[in-house]
Parts: structure tokens; sequence; C-alpha cells
């Protein structure tokens, strides 16, 4: 699909997504082309659809990666191809209903301290102290640290917006004891070259080998610290709105989540079992 490939990187080149999300997309058509030996262009909407649940039923794909490989699918046929909705309707997925499984910060603490290695250790703290999703921590550049103002400048994060988020006092001293000793140039966290930012793949992979040295066994990658930290500060008091714009959400619906995670506000109140009477039998 070489030349429909180029159109469609085209097109979302045009409309600004993000070089992670294209390559998503572009393999998402790929595995369709892939799995019945022909271009995508000539498969009906019944072929998609068995596609659809082979991927369910028979590779038993986790819910986030099928809706991923739906959403290239639709760009694809919709945008790319022009088809209309009513010409080819890609279904989407209902989302389980299932809450992620929130550390507790005994847990966090645990497992921040687990990495010999300064910069593997700093990476961990930064995921968590500042709100960071995987793509913003290893984009971080020197000069997005702001002591004056103690805050961390997130670039072109999720949505191709900028925001600023939390630079805490510990942080900030773990960073200038790191800076000196490590002399960072342009990214923060460089590659072992020193020209590219350390991969996605290497802070997962960091993450995964403190998160079993602290033999924490609840489910979650990386994203789990950026939960604890959304789910901590609503227990601490912070006000909604505030939890929003630091993790940089787009509606407040999705930042709502964390009333569902936090302890506060759930444990603090009675079971009516506990104010029924004392009534002998």
């Amino acid at each position: 699909m070489g030349e429909l490939r180029d159109r469609m990187n085209q097109d979302m080149i045009v409309r600004g997504l993000a070089e992670r999300t294209r390559e998503s997309y572009l393999g998402a058509v790929a595995g369709l082309a892939k799995h019945y030996h022909r271009s995508p262009a000539e498969l009906s909407q019944r072929e998609i659809e068995a596609y659809l649940v082979h991927l369910s039923e028979e590779r038993k794909l986790a819910w986030n990666t099928r809706s991923l490989i739906i959403n290239g699918l639709r760009f694809f046929y919709h945008t790319t191809l022009g088809r209309t909705k009513t010409e080819l309707v890609v279904p989407r997925p209902r989302p389980p209903a299932l809450l992620p499984e929130i550390l507790s910060r005994e847990e966090v603490a645990r497992i921040l301290v687990r990495p010999n290695d300064r910069k593997h250790r700093l990476l961990l703290m930064t995921a968590y102290g500042a709100g960071l999703r995987v793509s913003e921590l290893v984009g971080l550049r020197v000069g997005d640290l702001d002591a004056d103002r103690m805050t961390i400048r997130v670039q072109q994060g999720k949505g191709s917006r900028d925001r600023y988020t939390l630079l805490s006092p510990r942080l900030l001293e773990e960073f200038r004891v790191y800076t000196t000793l490590d002399s960072p140039e342009r990214w923060l966290f460089p590659s072992r070259g020193r020209q590219e930012p350390i991969s996605i793949s290497g802070v997962q992979r960091v993450w995964g080998r403190a998160k079993r040295e602290a033999g924490v066994t609840k489910r979650g990658g990386i994203h789990s610290l950026r939960h604890a930290f959304a789910t901590h500060l609503l227990e601490d008091g912070t006000d909604l709105h505030t939890i929003q714009r630091l993790l940089g959400h787009r509606h407040i619906g999705t930042t709502m989540l964390y009333f569902h995670l936090a302890r506060r506000g759930i444990t603090e109140r009675c079971s009516p079992l506990d104010g029924l009477p004392a009534v002998s039998n």
C-alpha cells in the first residue's frame, strides 16, 4: 500500500497528528492489509468487521489496543479514501468499566528508590512528581525547568498543547545534583549517545524492573505514576480544575475519574450498617 500509505501519512501531517499517532494509524491499516493479503481499499464492510472480531476473539487484544486500531481504520477510510460514515461504519468497541489500580504512597516510595542509576531514579520521580505521560517525560529539555516559578514546561503534550506542571522542591534538588554530575545538554534525559532523548521503551524497562524489585504486584505500566499523582493530589484537597490543568486534560469529565479513585471522601464516610440501632433477638 505504498501510494495509499503516503497519502494517509500526508493527510495526518496536514491535520497535525503526532508522529507516534501517525505510526500507530499506519500500522493499523498495514495490519489489516497483511491479514487479507489485499489492498485495504478493496475490502468490504463485512471483511473489516470480521477482522475486528479476529482481533478481539482470537488475538485477544486489549480494549485500548483495539480502539487505537479502529481510530486508524476510521481515519484511513473516512479521511484518506473519503468514504462517508454511512458508506462505511467502523464499529467502536465499548470500553470496559475498569478502574485503574492506584498505587499507595508507600508503594510509590518503594518503587522510586529501587533504581541504582541516578537518571533512572529521577525519571520515575519526575513521572510521579509532575504527573507526566511517558511521551512527555522523554521529551523534556533542560530549559523546561523553571526554578524561579517552580514549574516544568511540557511542550506539545497530547493534542499538541503546551502546559505547565509542578516542579517540587525535592525534585528540583535532585535535578541540581543530576545536571551537575551528568551535564545533560539539550535533552533532560538523553540516550547513551546523548543526541536523542531516552526511548519510551527504555523508560518502560526502567519502570518494570523497579516495580518488580519493589514487590508491587498491582497491574499497570508507568502511567500508574500519573494516576497516582492526580489521585494523591485530590486526596490532599487540590481542586479538580487545578488537577485538570496540571494533567493537560481538555475535558473536566476525564479528570473526574479520580473522584472514583481517591480514598478521601470514601473511607471518611460511614457505612449505613454502622448506624443501625442495636436490637436484641
